[in-house]
């Protein structure tokens, strides 16, 4: 059972990440497909994230998840907050009883130097490479950390060089925190907490 990463954040919220290396029947015995996919891999990994949703959380009812026209999957009752993210062969979901959260797990790509523009101002970038990584990994960090956002805040129309805004970075350790804003309506100040499984970039927010 692959489940190469677990942590108990607080009594009430679980994370989970898992490394992709069964086949769609070993899924489909425990969850069941709840929209199309037609990509062959975007389906297994869509059942991952279902399945992984389970095995964090056994009596999580999947079959009651609804998909926000922002591409959110919630729960009408909001019984459980949670969130998943695909990266390759690797699943990851988020879940709590009483707040709400985002999480994200990235693979360094090189294209991601030539995206960074696009989502960071310079102070952003400045402070990003104070992470204890190659640069590569570091702006793919900054990249996790605002889409763990935009998943957190779940209403789309986020500009992530805009309203989403890297204020400070720190580490310990295996992990690094990130002090971030979003400006669009209301100032709304996270705290995105991340650290690396397997070379991928996991960022996570709860509040």
């Amino acid at each position: 059972m692959p489940l190469v990463y677990q942590q108990n954040i607080n009594e009430s919220t679980d994370l989970g990440v898992w490394h992709i290396t069964e086949e769609e029947p070993f899924f489909l015995h425990k969850v069941s497909l709840l929209i199309p996919v037609n990509h062959a891999h975007k389906r297994l990994q869509h059942l991952a994230g279902r399945y992984l949703l389970k095995v964090l959380f056994p009596m999580f009812p999947i079959e009651h998840i609804i998909i926000a026209d922002s591409r959110k999957p919630y729960l009408a009752d909001e019984l459980y907050h949670f969130s998943v993210s695909h990266c390759g062969n690797y699943a990851a979901a988020i879940i709590s009883r009483s707040q709400k959260v985002g999480i994200d797990i990235e693979m360094p790509q090189p294209k991601i130097e030539r995206l960074s523009l696009k989502f960071l101002n310079p102070l952003e970038a400045a402070l990003i490479q104070h992470l204890p990584a190659d640069p590569l990994q570091n702006l793919t960090a900054a990249w996790s950390i605002k889409e763990a956002l935009f998943k957190w805040y779940g209403h789309g129309s986020l500009d992530f060089k805009k309203h989403m805004h890297i204020l400070k970075v720190s580490y310990s350790q295996d992990f690094f925190t990130a002090e971030c804003v979003i400006l669009k309506g209301d100032k709304i100040e996270l705290t995105v907490t991340g650290t690396i499984i397997d070379d991928n970039l996991l960022t996570w927010v709860i509040q």
